[in-house]
Protein backbone atom coordinates (compact mmCIF):
# COMPACT_ATOMS: atom_id res chain seq x y z
CA UNK A 1 0.00 0.00 0.00
CA UNK A 2 1.35 3.46 -1.08
CA UNK A 3 2.19 6.18 2.26
CA UNK A 4 0.37 9.35 2.29
CA UNK A 5 2.38 12.10 0.53
CA UNK A 6 0.81 14.54 3.11
CA UNK A 7 2.45 14.27 6.10
CA UNK A 8 3.61 16.59 8.61
CA UNK A 9 7.19 17.36 8.70
CA UNK A 10 9.76 19.85 10.20
CA UNK A 11 9.72 22.71 7.58
CA UNK A 12 9.36 25.87 8.74
CA UNK A 13 5.79 27.43 8.66
CA UNK A 14 6.98 31.35 8.64
CA UNK A 15 9.31 30.61 5.99
CA UNK A 16 6.57 29.02 3.49
CA UNK A 17 4.25 31.78 4.40
CA UNK A 18 7.11 34.50 3.80
CA UNK A 19 7.91 32.65 0.39
CA UNK A 20 3.94 33.15 -0.67
CA UNK A 21 3.74 35.48 -3.63
CA UNK A 22 1.94 38.82 -3.91
CA UNK A 23 2.04 41.16 -0.71
CA UNK A 24 -1.71 40.84 -0.35
CA UNK A 25 -1.84 36.43 -0.65
CA UNK A 26 1.07 37.23 2.17
CA UNK A 27 -0.48 38.97 4.41
CA UNK A 28 -3.43 37.03 4.24
CA UNK A 29 -1.76 33.97 5.13
CA UNK A 30 -0.26 35.26 8.08
CA UNK A 31 -3.35 36.78 9.25
CA UNK A 32 -5.37 32.71 8.55
CA UNK A 33 -2.08 31.28 10.76
CA UNK A 34 -3.07 34.04 13.67
CA UNK A 35 -6.75 32.82 13.34
CA UNK A 36 -6.13 29.21 13.35
CA UNK A 37 -3.47 29.28 16.37
CA UNK A 38 -6.24 31.76 18.44
CA UNK A 39 -9.12 29.15 17.16
CA UNK A 40 -7.15 25.64 18.28
CA UNK A 41 -4.37 26.72 20.37
CA UNK A 42 -2.45 24.45 18.58
CA UNK A 43 1.18 24.63 16.89
CA UNK A 44 1.31 25.73 13.10
CA UNK A 45 2.80 22.06 11.80
CA UNK A 46 3.40 21.90 7.32
CA UNK A 47 1.99 18.96 6.45
CA UNK A 48 3.40 18.09 2.88
CA UNK A 49 5.08 21.04 1.10
CA UNK A 50 2.21 23.20 1.00
CA UNK A 51 -0.34 22.86 4.00
CA UNK A 52 -0.24 24.48 7.31
CA UNK A 53 -2.02 22.23 9.32
CA UNK A 54 -3.30 22.49 13.41
CA UNK A 55 -3.94 19.23 15.63
CA UNK A 56 -4.13 15.79 13.97
CA UNK A 57 -6.11 12.66 13.77
CA UNK A 58 -6.00 9.04 12.46
CA UNK A 59 -8.16 7.46 9.82
CA UNK A 60 -8.70 4.24 8.53
CA UNK A 61 -10.57 3.42 5.29
CA UNK A 62 -12.35 0.27 5.08
CA UNK A 63 -10.17 -0.43 2.57
CA UNK A 64 -7.15 -0.85 5.01
CA UNK A 65 -5.69 2.16 4.22
CA UNK A 66 -4.96 4.70 7.21
CA UNK A 67 -3.05 7.17 8.01
CA UNK A 68 -2.67 10.86 10.00
CA UNK A 69 -4.15 14.69 8.31
CA UNK A 70 -4.09 17.50 10.12
CA UNK A 71 -7.69 18.41 11.82
CA UNK A 72 -7.39 21.90 9.99
CA UNK A 73 -5.04 24.02 8.25
CA UNK A 74 -4.61 25.94 4.90
CA UNK A 75 -3.16 26.76 2.01
CA UNK A 76 -2.09 29.59 -0.05
CA UNK A 77 -2.52 28.49 -4.03
CA UNK A 78 -1.76 30.86 -6.32
CA UNK A 79 -5.35 31.00 -7.53
CA UNK A 80 -7.30 30.85 -3.67
CA UNK A 81 -6.93 29.60 -0.48
CA UNK A 82 -7.74 26.08 0.55
CA UNK A 83 -9.14 25.86 3.63
CA UNK A 84 -9.44 22.61 5.33
CA UNK A 85 -13.03 21.84 6.83
CA UNK A 86 -12.57 18.31 7.85
CA UNK A 87 -16.51 18.22 8.88
CA UNK A 88 -17.58 18.75 5.21
CA UNK A 89 -20.29 21.82 4.58
CA UNK A 90 -23.76 19.80 5.38
CA UNK A 91 -23.83 21.46 8.95
CA UNK A 92 -22.90 25.14 7.69
CA UNK A 93 -24.78 26.19 4.79
CA UNK A 94 -26.72 29.38 6.78
CA UNK A 95 -22.62 30.43 7.80
CA UNK A 96 -21.74 29.82 3.81
CA UNK A 97 -24.64 31.99 3.11
CA UNK A 98 -23.02 34.61 5.00
CA UNK A 99 -19.78 34.50 3.82
CA UNK A 100 -19.55 36.11 0.65
CA UNK A 101 -17.84 34.76 -2.21
CA UNK A 102 -16.43 31.33 -2.11
CA UNK A 103 -16.59 27.45 -3.45
CA UNK A 104 -16.98 24.17 -1.44
CA UNK A 105 -15.51 20.81 -2.26
CA UNK A 106 -15.79 17.98 -0.10
CA UNK A 107 -13.81 19.60 2.60
CA UNK A 108 -12.25 22.38 1.04
CA UNK A 109 -13.34 25.61 1.20
CA UNK A 110 -11.77 27.71 -1.55
CA UNK A 111 -11.88 31.55 -0.97
CA UNK A 112 -9.78 34.08 -3.59
CA UNK A 113 -8.83 36.64 -0.91
CA UNK A 114 -9.76 37.49 2.88
CA UNK A 115 -11.13 41.08 2.14
CA UNK A 116 -14.09 39.28 0.20
CA UNK A 117 -15.59 37.63 3.14
CA UNK A 118 -17.01 38.19 6.68
CA UNK A 119 -13.88 37.15 8.92
CA UNK A 120 -16.54 36.36 11.89
CA UNK A 121 -18.09 33.98 9.58
CA UNK A 122 -15.21 31.64 8.63
CA UNK A 123 -13.54 32.27 12.12
CA UNK A 124 -16.73 30.17 13.41
CA UNK A 125 -16.35 27.59 10.79
CA UNK A 126 -13.43 26.76 11.48
CA UNK A 127 -14.34 26.47 15.17
CA UNK A 128 -17.09 24.34 14.66
CA UNK A 129 -15.30 21.67 12.18
CA UNK A 130 -12.32 21.93 14.37
CA UNK A 131 -14.21 21.10 18.16
CA UNK A 132 -16.14 18.49 16.04
CA UNK A 133 -13.13 16.54 14.82
CA UNK A 134 -10.84 16.80 18.13
CA UNK A 135 -14.42 15.27 20.10
CA UNK A 136 -14.61 12.68 17.30
CA UNK A 137 -11.13 11.63 17.81
CA UNK A 138 -10.40 11.86 21.32
CA UNK A 139 -12.44 8.92 22.48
Amino acid sequence: MTENKTRPNNNSVIAFLNSVEGEEKSKDSHALLQMFKSITLEPAVMWGESIVGFGSYHYKYDSGREGDMCITGFSPRKSNFSIYIMSGFSNYQDLLEQLGPHKTGKACLYVKRLSDIDMDVLSEIIRSSYLHYKNKHSQ
